[in-house]
């Protein structure tokens, strides 16, 4: 079951939006992400979208971890989701956290 739910997100995904997307990342941040890293790799411990949304609404996110603990990593995703969510972004337009972290 594991293999077809990967099959069916691979086939939804573009990768030039997804590259488009951490073009703009950049520009809005101002901090380089790792080309050699993928999507989620690059999101994965979530200080990243911590500091986009801290650059699109300053200071709505007051601590970002840079602990490697899991829990923490996945704390930043969340604070992430709970600022999106506030700053507008409809909860059928947000992702688990638990998804980015373990790449689903």
């Amino acid at each position: 079951l594991s293999a077809q739910v990967k099959r069916k997100i691979e086939g939804k995904r573009d990768p030039e939006q997804e590259k488009e997307v951490m073009e703009w990342i950049c520009e809005v941040t101002g901090s380089p992400l790792d080309a050699n890293k993928s999507y989620e790799d690059n999101l994965k411990d979530g200080t990243v979208l911590c500091r986009l949304m801290n650059k699109i609404s300053p200071g709505c996110i007051k601590k970002i971890n840079e602990s490697t603990m899991p829990f923490k990593l996945m704390e930043n995703i969340s604070n992430f989701l709970a600022a999106a969510s506030k700053f507008g972004v409809s909860s059928t337009d947000l992702f688990q956290t638990v998804d980015l972290y373990e790449k689903r």
